[in-house]
C-alpha cells in the first residue's frame, strides 16, 4: 500500500480559501449588463457637445479625430454595407452600420474604453461620448442630451438587420438518432 494511503488522520476539506474579499453592492452593480430596452442603465446624462470634448481627449488617439478609425476601429459610416454590398467586398462594420441597439454602445464604452483605462469614464462621460458618436452618425440631433430613458429610445439604423437564430437548444430528433447510431458503430469497432 502506498505510504500516503496509510495516514492516520481522516481527510478534511477546507471550508474557505480566504482569497479576496466579498464584493460590495457597488462593485457587483458593475457586472450587471444594461439590456437593449434600457433596463440596467445607470443614472447620469451627457450632451453631444460634452461628448466631443471627452472624445477628443480620450478616444481620438485610437479612433481618429473624425471617428474614421486608426489603430482602433472606425466608428461611423458604412450604413447599408451589410446588405447592399458588391460581391467579394466585406461590409463596413461600425456603430452606425452594424450595432442594433444604442444601449450596447453605452455598455461597451463603459466597460472597455478607453483601451488604456477601461471603466474609468463616469456615467455622465459615457452618455456624452455615446451622444457624440450617435450624433456624428446622424442618428440623433447635434444638440441631443442622452440619459437612460432617451438612450433606450434611440433607433439604430440596422436594428432590423439581424435574423433571430431559430435553432433549438438540443439537436433535432433526426440528428440525435444519427449521432446515436454513429456512437454505436464506433463502439463496435
Amino acid at each position: 500500500m502506498p505510504a500516503l494511503a496509510q495516514s492516520s488522520k481522516p481527510a478534511t476539506t477546507q471550508a474557505s480559501f480566504g482569497f479576496g474579499t466579498e464584493p460590495t453592492k457597488e462593485e457587483l452593480s458593475r457586472f450587471v449588463s444594461s439590456l437593449p430596452d434600457g433596463r440596467g442603465l445607470p443614472t447620469g446624462s451627457g450632451s453631444v457637445a460634452q461628448g466631443k470634448v471627452i472624445y477628443d481627449k480620450d478616444c481620438a488617439v485610437c479612433h481618429g479625430d473624425k471617428l474614421q478609425g486608426g489603430i482602433g476601429d472606425r466608428l461611423i459610416g458604412g450604413r447599408g454595407s451589410l446588405v447592399n454590398r458588391d460581391a467579394g467586398k466585406a461590409p463596413i462594420k461600425t456603430v452606425e452600420s452594424y450595432w442594433p441597439y444604442a444601449t450596447t454602445l453605452f455598455d461597451y464604452i463603459k466597460r472597455a474604453m478607453p483601451l488604456t483605462a477601461p471603466d474609468s469614464l463616469s456615467n455622465d462621460d459615457v452618455y456624452a461620448v455615446s451622444a457624440y458618436i450617435l450624433s456624428e452618425a446622424k442618428i440623433i440631433a447635434p444638440d441631443a442630451v442622452l440619459d437612460a430613458a432617451s438612450l433606450a429610445k434611440v433607433r439604430m439604423p440596422n436594428r432590423d438587420g439581424f435574423v433571430p437564430d431559430a435553432r433549438p437548444e438540443k439537436f433535432p430528433a433526426a440528428a440525435s438518432v444519427s449521432m446515436n447510431r454513429q456512437a454505436q458503430v464506433a463502439k463496435t469497432k
